[in-house]
């Protein structure tokens, strides 16, 4: 490598839906988080890599910044905190129609961050005037006074060249951590956990998605179609009812949808087997979430 060679980490965090995955999916150009309109969407840190031959950056969307409510969610909450001890470059998300004081000390902690914080103020096409942008920025700017403000829509892809172009002067001179040719630092099989998580997010509603627990059991992949063999894990019988729904229709919707995305992923025809288990309470057992990958 040369040594004008640049590399970093660019962790992204913020409150639950304010388009961290949507902005993280734009700047690395490929779907890797799971895109819903339901908080915690997203679960565990995910890294999506951009490489050109001058740069390699590391981006890492963590699950939204909230008060945890049970043990699933600590460990959610301490991989946004951990986001901000390993980074070289910090984008804190929110958006236009966010109370810049929820979560203060979160925020003050990002406030007292040494190195550069980007502030990304997303959802801008869902403003009137300009007028009404220049008063959040000043709000935010008291909040935040150290950070650069970049006001962005992540879903019309405005102003998020900039924003790349910005942390891409910032990273430092470094090789690459991870090989050029790598998207993500997860297995396939991660994936294929992610896009099943999303439809049940879709298609559900209550506590079923927010209960539900995805693995994949089989991954058989050949030249030209995969094998798929995937568990859900709900924490209660009446929610593996709801779940399969009368006759195995439900179960099947959350199978067509998740086959064709996954097919869309890798580029290849998909078998799917889906098989529904109850696991009382697991979100609250800690043998359950180490087995899960939520504890190291």
């Amino acid at each position: 490598m040369t040594n004008e060679h640049k590399s970093g980490f660019v962790n992204i965090v913020g409150n639950p839906n304010v388009g961290k995955s949507t902005l993280m999916n734009d700047l690395v150009g490929e779907r890797i988080s799971i895109i819903t309109s339901k908080a915690q969407t997203t679960r565990h840190r995910i890294m999506g890599i951009v490489n050109t031959p001058e740069y390699q950056i590391v981006f890492s969307d963590t699950p939204g910044v909230l008060q945890p409510k049970y043990k699933l969610q600590e460990s959610m909450l301490s991989f946004s905190e951990g986001a901000l001890t390993d980074a070289d470059v910090l984008l804190y998300v929110t958006d236009v129609v966010e109370d810049p004081t929820k979560n203060a000390d979160f925020l003050a902690r990002v406030a007292k961050e040494k190195i550069p914080v980007l502030l990304v103020i997303n959802k801008i096409d869902l403003l009137k005037d300009n007028g009404d942008l220049d008063a959040i920025v000043a709000r935010w700017k008291e909040l935040l006074p150290n950070a650069e403000v970049f006001p962005t829509s992540a879903k019309e892809h405005f102003n998020v060249s900039n924003l790349m172009s910005r942390i891409v002067e910032l990273l430092p001179v470094a090789d690459p951590y991870f090989g050029k040719d790598a998207l993500t630092d997860k297995p396939a099989r991660f994936f294929v956990t992610e896009i099943i998580r999303e439809k049940i997010l879709l298609n559900y509603d209550k506590e079923v998605p927010y209960s539900s627990e995805v693995v994949v059991e089989k991954f058989e992949e050949k030249e030209k179609s995969i094998h798929i063999m995937a568990v859900i894990y709900v924490e209660r019988d009446s929610q593996k009812g709801i779940l399969i729904g009368h006759g195995g229709s439900r179960l099947k919707k959350v199978g067509i949808e998740a086959r064709k995305d996954i097919e869309t992923f890798f580029g290849k025809s998909v078998y799917l087997e889906l098989f529904v288990k109850v696991e009382s309470d697991w979100r609250n057992r800690e043998n359950k979430l180490r087995s899960f990958g939520y504890i190291e």
